[in-house]
């Protein structure tokens, strides 16, 4: 049962969610639904990645600490740059090189750039371990390498990199 259907919680959902989306409960429909659900199912299968384990549950803590202010902070400064403009400001891309290589890690920091106000993960560049981010405000392309290396990559790497 494992091999035919690996995820039969998504696969009943999938199916009730077709039975529902098409409001039929028809001997077509109910086969079509669960034709469906098994492709889907057995495509996920492909995409199902390697199995992570985080391993420093204190810098995890921190993270979510820095992340939940950073994020409070940056709603406030995005409040405040559209709410009262002061002369030009200037956004732009920030190119960061990348010492962090694992895939979750690369998620994590790509939720949290993308979660926080302001900025923006745009591109990943494996080949070069490049990083390209949208930056609202950009005044100091330096400081914005600095605080993200610093802040978010090492501990990124203390939690998913051995």
């Amino acid at each position: 049962m494992t091999r035919l259907m690996p995820y039969p919680l998504l696969g009943a959902g999938l199916f009730v969610m077709w039975l529902l989306l098409t409001q039929s409960f028809s001997l077509g429909q109910v086969l079509l639904g669960a034709l469906v659900a098994f492709m889907v199912v057995q495509s996920t299968v492909r995409l199902a990645p390697t199995r992570s384990k985080p391993r420093d549950f204190g810098a995890m803590v921190r993270l979510l600490g820095m992340v939940l202010v950073d994020v409070i902070r940056s709603n406030f400064a995005v409040m405040r740059i559209a709410l009262y403009p002061q002369g030009q400001r200037v956004s732009g891309f920030v190119r960061l090189p990348l010492d962090l290589r694992d895939p979750f890690g690369l998620t994590v920091l790509a939720l949290i750039l993308t979660a926080t106000p302001g900025t923006m993960w745009v591109e990943y560049n494996r080949a070069r371990s490049e990083l390209l981010v949208h930056v609202l405000d950009l005044v100091d392309e330096a400081e914005w390498c600095r605080l993200i290396k610093q802040r978010y990559e090492t501990l990124l790497q203390r939690i998913f990199e051995p």
